[in-house]
């Protein structure tokens, strides 16, 4: 078995841990300090006082850019991440540490079965920004993950053969796969964007949206958002980066992996880490009278999965034995797998606590 020292792995765990449990008290404070200056001006305060985040209160709520994908990809975000916890919660409480192919099976069908989360979070979602083409957000919520990893799956299996190597997947696999997705994943998924628009689909914003979107100022180079996704992505990955080497080590040293106690606290970790950063990030673009805090809240999140894939990239040249197309193509192909999987349920952490905060800082009426 794949034994684990415990004394550095507890003390890294109870470090990082406790950084983590220091952010939730400084976004609340943050939050504290908008509402107490919101509350000492509100009698007093007219159009002419508004700064910051303040003088986007008629975009901050304006639908993003592409709002079938990204609806999409938070419902996909909510299925990856309702998969993995029971994932973790089965594996520890039916002991399938050694089983793998039990555990890959059960992941494919809670995958399936949690499509009609998929599809109430992103119905619900592209609902609330007023969108017409539900059907067609039905559907690339339904396949935009698997249809890519059908394709990476596809390729891969593609070499597999030219090469003759016993990886290769059957003909008979890859039509469970497909019926799969056509006959559970899309009816469930269905059944979700349903409910969701009829339950939870109505817009519900405290600020009302301008007709004519505002312009946005010029800001400093460390203030765009491609600075700040960036910039994003290392906390979170500096709480998950030591468990990463555990687990590349099980998956690729082919040894077993069986503390998925530890695994789901870094997860809890992750998760909190990845909402407090997303919010701080945003909350600086706001200020700068920034209103695109929904794609850079999602990317945010996700940029922890960039580095996770450099992480891979050093693993595969200075921690394996690997070499040739096959064993390269293979081991990048199903790490950019993971890495996507973690960057979609990352970013709809994200996406998820930003807009709570978003939601709180302009409760209180300003037009």
């Amino acid at each position: 078995m794949y034994y684990i020292d415990n004394h550095p792995m507890l003390s890294r765990i109870y470090v990082e841990s406790q950084m983590s449990l220091n952010d939730p008290y400084a976004v609340q404070l943050n939050i504290a300090n908008v509402q107490h200056r919101d509350n000492s001006c509100h009698q007093e305060r007219d159009l002419g006082d508004e700064y910051g985040w303040k003088q986007v209160h008629g975009d901050v709520f304006r639908p993003p850019a592409h709002p079938i994908l990204f609806a999409s990809l938070i419902g996909s975000g909510y299925q990856i991440a309702t998969v993995s916890i029971l994932c973790i919660l089965i594996t520890i409480v039916f002991d399938l540490y050694t089983e793998r192919g039990l555990l890959f099976s059960t992941a494919i069908f809670l995958y399936a079965a949690a499509s009609v989360v998929n599809g109430y979070a992103g119905g619900s979602l592209y609902a609330r920004m007023k969108g017409q083409l539900w059907i067609k957000q039905l559907l690339v919520g339904a396949f935009l993950v698997p249809a890519i990893i059908c394709g990476v799956a596809f390729l891969v299996n593609f070499i597999s053969i030219y090469y003759g190597s016993s990886r290769s997947i059957p003909f008979t696999v890859m039509l469970s796969v497909t019926a799969i997705c056509l006959f559970i994943i899309l009816p469930l998924t269905a059944i979700g964007t349903v409910l969701g628009r009829n339950i939870s689909g109505v817009p519900n914003d405290p600020c009302r949206t301008n007709a004519v979107p505002r312009p946005i100022p010029e800001k400093k180079w460390f203030m765009e958002p491609n600075v700040i996704i960036l910039a994003s992505g290392v906390l979170p990955f500096g709480s998950i980066f030591i468990e990463m080497y555990f687990i590349f080590t099980s998956f690729w040293a082919y040894k077993i992996y069986y503390v998925y106690g530890f695994m789901l606290l870094v997860f809890l970790i992750l998760a909190v880490v990845t909402v407090c950063v997303t919010i701080v990030a945003s909350y600086f673009m706001l200020n700068a009278e920034d209103y695109r805090w929904q794609w850079t809240s999602f990317l945010s999140g996700a940029s922890s999965a960039f580095y996770v894939y450099l992480y891979a990239i050093y693993y595969f040249f200075f921690k394996t034995k690997m070499y040739g197309m096959f064993q390269t193509v293979f081991y990048f192909g199903y790490m950019a797998l993971f890495c996507l999987g973690l960057g979609i349920m990352c970013g709809t952490f994200g996406y998820i606590g930003t807009q709570a905060f978003v939601r709180k800082i302009y409760s209180i009426k300003i037009d």
